[in-house]
């Protein structure tokens, strides 16, 4: 998992106690140590580069000690952004392209999409911990202005979100004013402490009103009745949500 200098200086380090060093040992710490089919181990490569060091292995080949793994901890800690998976280099660099990931790492890539076990590992890690009052205020402006919009949206092949919410009890959606083609402001801000309910501040991919209607293999859940009509974490609506769950304003 290596970084290029240039990139390693553009990186947001975000650093605390909030990412939990017993997960990072048990869970995480083994991932790059473990043995992959075509690929080095992490630990092969890092121990010996300035890029995210890593301590090499105790002598059983099995483990690190504890202080060597207090170590990797804060070399790893180095390397993502709490509650921003696809911000964090960890999980981007050894991640395929098509699927999110950055455009090159010397390691190779070796997870197709962020639904594989092992970076739904990682994300855990980097975004489970967040307490609740550092988390990003959602913008009702920007919700209003950018994401209310896209429940709206026609769609070839699907209903528009509002046609089957307004009847549901899940995510319900005012139903629109007779005659109106959008939301008045109290319609809105209903609409929006609903919205509110599906996601979690700063984690885009724990938040089901962006994992719903996303294709599975690009990380979505297995089924959304309405359909799946993003392909790809790239589409420009799934970002725009994402952004607003992040806390853009």
């Amino acid at each position: 998992m290596v970084l290029a200098a240039s990139l390693l200086t553009s990186l947001f380090v975000l650093q605390g106690p909030s990412l939990d060093f017993d997960f990072f040992r048990d869970r995480i710490e083994p991932l790059l140590m473990k043995k992959r089919p075509g690929h080095a181990r992490c630990v092969a490569c890092h121990q010996h580069r300035a890029q995210f060091p890593l301590l090499p292995l105790s002598a059983d080949e099995t483990s690190s000690s504890l202080d060597a793994s207090r170590r990797n901890f804060e070399s790893a800690k180095r390397l993502v952004v709490r509650g921003e998976p696809f911000r964090s280099r960890l999980l981007t660099m050894p991640l395929a392209e098509e699927a999110g990931g950055a455009p090159f790492h010397p390691g190779g890539k070796f997870w197709e999409s962020p639904s594989d076990p092992e970076w739904q590992t990682l994300a855990e890690w980097i975004g489970s911990e967040a307490p609740a009052d550092e988390r990003p205020l959602l913008d009702f402006e920007l919700y209003r202005a950018r994401i209310e919009p896209i429940f709206l949206e026609k769609r070839p092949g699907h209903a528009r979100c509002v046609a089957c919410h307004q009847h549901r009890a899940q995510f319900p959606l005012q139903p629109l004013s007779p005659g109106s083609a959008s939301w008045n402001e109290d319609q809105s801000r209903r609409n929006f402490e609903s919205a509110k309910q599906l996601v979690v501040p700063g984690d885009p991919l724990r938040s089901r009103l962006l994992m719903m209607p996303l294709a599975e293999e690009a990380g979505g859940t297995p089924f959304h009745p309405g359909g799946k009509f993003w392909e790809s974490q790239e589409d420009p609506n799934w970002q725009k949500l994402a952004g607003w769950v992040r806390g853009r304003r």
